[in-house]
């Protein structure tokens, strides 16, 4: 089965390639934006410690941030998801093009994620994506992260989160915060995958998303990347709010989070979040119904 047919997105993605009013803030690693499968995209950059376009195709940074940069807005006709292509993307790198590719994943401390949400609601991003992984934990960084998470719930920005990659129960600062959408990762045949993390939090405010084996665009032209893990499940669910939003402009961010996450979902007590279902998400606000 094709990822988008198990999440319903296909349908929506028929309807809609979503708009360049609707901003996507990708927390990550640098992009290749001269990619032929993104150029023309609406990209921008956020200026940082990091440069939002790679200087290394081959470092690890960039390899994860321009695959997940394809998910969400690679060309319609490319090897990628490239869920909502006409959504503007807004880049701010939090990973440093140091390690080459399958030496380590990239990660970033809890204080570079928050500056980098405040960066990103500051210049107007509707949702962000959070495929990241968080190293150095401290106390001083751990608070910083949930103002942060606080500030995007205040001024309703949506933020999808991976639940991480090494294969434990539990929560984090981030995946437990009540206004994130925390997400595991799954199969082709809807199940867990090992090294998804799982937890009550999880189960009950996040969703279950493809990734295993997905395929998107690689750093290098006319190349494809395979990965697997929550990284590259977040963006499905980011990808489908971009979209919803794309098609119901005056959706407050809590009607368009509900839709996705509940509306056709009852909450479960398990430690597993439901399948996403970006078509009975869109069906739930076509039908005018709010919170």
């Amino acid at each position: 089965m094709n990822p988008l047919d198990l999440v319903k997105l296909t349908a929506l993605m028929e309807l809609t390639e979503g708009r360049p009013e609707i901003t996507v803030g990708l927390i990550d690693g640098p992009v290749t934006v001269n990619h032929p499968d993104l150029i023309g995209g609406n990209i921008r950059e956020i200026p940082g410690r990091v440069g939002g376009t790679c200087t290394q195709n081959s470092s690890s940074a960039c390899m994860h941030g321009t695959f997940v940069a394809g998910i969400l807005c690679g060309r319609r006709s490319s090897v990628a998801p490239a869920i909502c292509p006409n959504c503007t993307l807004l880049v701010r790198p939090i990973f440093t093009e140091t390690t080459p590719w399958n030496e380590e994943m990239p990660s970033a401390t809890s204080e570079e994620l928050a500056a980098a949400i405040i960066d990103s609601i500051e210049t107007g991003a509707h949702v962000l994506n959070l495929s990241v992984a968080l190293a150095q934990p401290s106390s001083k960084g751990e608070r910083n992260l949930e103002q942060a998470l606080d500030h995007a719930a205040r001024r309703g920005v949506i933020i999808v989160a991976a639940a991480g990659n090494q294969g434990t129960i539990g929560s984090s600062t981030i995946t437990r915060h009540r206004w994130v959408i925390p997400v595991a990762a799954c199969d082709l045949q809807s199940r867990p995958i090992n090294q998804s993390n799982l937890g009550n939090s999880i189960g009950r405010r996040g969703l279950s998303a493809p990734g295993d084996g997905i395929t998107s665009l690689g750093a290098e032209e006319g190349k494809s990347l395979i990965l697997g893990g929550t990284s590259a499940a977040a963006p499905f669910v980011t990808g489908a709010i971009a979209l919803l939003w794309s098609e119901f402009s005056s959706a407050t961010a809590a009607e368009v989070k509900f839709a996705v996450t509940q509306a056709y979902a009852p909450r479960r007590t398990t430690i597993v979040p439901p399948l996403l279902d970006a078509w009975a998400a869109y069906k739930f606000m076509a039908n005018g119904r709010s919170l």
